[in-house]
């Protein structure tokens, strides 16, 4: 296997940067990385469904943390969209990872969902530090935010996916804005 060598020059908080990388490798860990994250949602979801009882509202209703900086979980813990959107969401999530369709769309919908999951660990606020049960501000969801982010600003549905072939669509390349959502 022959391992193109690229370099990358960017401005990072203000910053020239400039370093070498391997195409290949940057491609499978891409690959990899969209694989293994699709499958936590697309087992996720599937765990939750295939239950038949899952529902978010005893979490929302009771397990909220003291302090926690929002208030909105008791009325979601109510609301009648919440458990089919978690567990679709994450279905739908993972399955677009996976097959690498409407990558960016995906993506940013698996960002905001870590996201508000990681709110509502949250036991204080801004002046408490953001603490989480076992540290401050980072979690595995921030991590996950990340790194759904970064397959989103790559376009890493265009690698081994089918954004790849959708970008190449007439009706994609006669509506650029959909770029927005592939990728």
């Amino acid at each position: 296997m022959s391992t193109k060598r690229r370099t990358l020059e960017a401005e990072l908080f203000g910053r020239e940067t400039t370093f070498e990388y391997s195409e290949d490798w940057i491609g499978y860990a891409l690959v990899g990385l969209r694989v293994v994250i699709a499958w936590v949602f697309l087992q996720a979801g599937l765990d939750k469904l295939l239950a038949g009882d899952w529902t978010a509202a005893g979490y929302l209703a009771n397990a909220i943390p003291a302090g926690n900086p929002f208030g909105f979980w008791d009325a979601m813990a109510s609301a009648p969209f919440v458990d089919p959107l978690v567990i679709w969401g994450q279905i739908l999530i993972g399955l677009a990872l996976l097959t690498g369709t409407a990558v960016r769309f995906a993506a940013f919908c698996g960002a905001l969902q870590m996201f508000l999951f990681w709110m509502s660990h949250l036991s204080g606020g801004i002046m408490a530090g953001f603490p989480i049960e076992h540290g401050w501000v980072v979690s595995s969801h921030i991590v996950y935010v990340l790194l759904l982010f970064g397959l989103g600003a790559i376009g890493a549905g265009r690698i081994l996916g089918v954004d790849s072939y959708l970008e190449t669509h007439g009706f994609v390349q006669s509506n650029p804005w959909l770029r927005y959502f592939l990728g």
